[in-house]
């Protein structure tokens, strides 16, 4: 049985190499991620590779053991969120955890493929909404399993993902604030490309309607997840006799960036304005005031990845789809509105 893999095997890459006009060793050095290969040859072979089914097998022997989680920044607080989790799943199997920052918040740079192909890591967590088509054969081809947390996108339904329940979270955001009273509610929610925002912003939207209000469109505003576009979103909101009675930020961050400005103002927080921030990460809790926010489970979203990548032969996992809750945390920058 052992030989006839072999054998099938050679003969794959031999039909590639025939079709594709290369060598064999060409063949091996686009398997190998050899970057002594033309962009166009290592496309065509790469292709046929794919039409050709052909996988090649894991190797354990010649494998590192190394997880590989990649970001496009690691300054983010909620990155070392997700770093714990990877490493928690890593230690109990004995491996490795290799931190990698490269590309956009949508896709990691071409000039990391090489890399990780010659590492031959167990498995690559990827921190981005969409992965390009080229990225997810080559990792397929190489054997090494993928699987993308996507607390910021919608990854294709042929690529695992751990993702969290981002509507949910804005609608229970929101209607705890309209609970409290509140009527003049604006949102900083995330960039206006991201999945997750306009989601955060869905939820939002639905829970204005729910208390029977209006949503004012100068009341919603689009962040970068940073404390500084929380700043300067809420020094414009809070400028002038129409304010808002409570901000939404989708994001802790940007969370803090309000309270800054809400002080900078002349604001108390909640006595005049309240503040909801989004993931609860941990410095959340001792912000002044503490910061009732929605808990989205970071940590939890890369533990789930990183099982998922050490059992790559599951056959539910070739495009599997995890959705964790998301929950309300009540603590003291919210109160009940003094308009009400």
């Amino acid at each position: 049985m052992h030989d006839d893999h072999e054998t099938s095997g050679r003969v794959t890459l031999a039909t590639v190499a025939k079709e594709a006009g290369v060598s064999m060793p060409t063949v091996s050095k686009v398997l190998n991620g050899r970057s002594d290969v033309s962009r166009a040859t290592r496309a065509k072979v790469e292709r046929l590779l794919d039409v050709h089914g052909y996988r090649r097998r894991a190797q354990p022997a010649s494998r590192s053991p190394l997880i590989e989680i990649v970001f496009h920044e690691l300054e983010s607080v909620w990155a070392m969120e997700l770093i714990r989790g990877v490493e928690n799943v890593a230690k109990e199997n004995r491996a490795t955890v290799a931190l990698t920052e490269s590309g956009t918040r949508h896709t990691p740079a071409p000039e990391w493929l090489p890399g990780v192909l010659q590492r031959r890591p167990l498995g690559v967590v990827l921190v981005f909404s969409t992965l390009p088509e080229d990225i997810k054969r080559q990792l397929r081809a190489a054997a090494i399993p993928l699987v993308v947390i996507d607390p910021a996108g919608d990854p294709a339904p042929d690529v695992p993902s751990v993702g969290s329940a981002n509507w949910a979270g804005g609608l229970a955001a929101t209607r705890h604030l309209t609970d409290l009273g509140h009527e003049r509610v604006a949102i900083i929610t995330g960039p206006e490309d991201m999945l997750c925002s306009l989601a955060r912003l869905d939820g939002y939207r639905s829970a204005m309607t729910m208390a029977g209000l209006e949503t004012d469109p100068r009341l919603t505003r689009f962040g970068d997840f940073h404390v500084q576009s929380g700043f300067e979103h809420a020094m414009d909101l809070l400028n002038g006799p129409d304010r808002p009675t409570a901000v939404f930020a989708g994001s802790d961050l940007q969370a803090l960036g309000v309270l800054e400005a809400a002080r900078v103002r002349g604001l108390r927080v909640p006595e005049d304005l309240s503040v909801v921030g989004y993931d609860d990460v941990p410095l959340a809790q001792w912000s002044s005031p503490p910061l009732t926010t929605v808990h989205q489970p970071l940590r939890h979203m890369a533990e789930e990845a990183t099982r998922m990548l050490l059992r790559p032969d599951d056959p539910g996992t070739a495009a599997q789809r995890i959705e964790l809750a998301t929950h309300l945390v009540v603590r003291q920058s919210t109160a009940r509105s003094q308009r009400a």
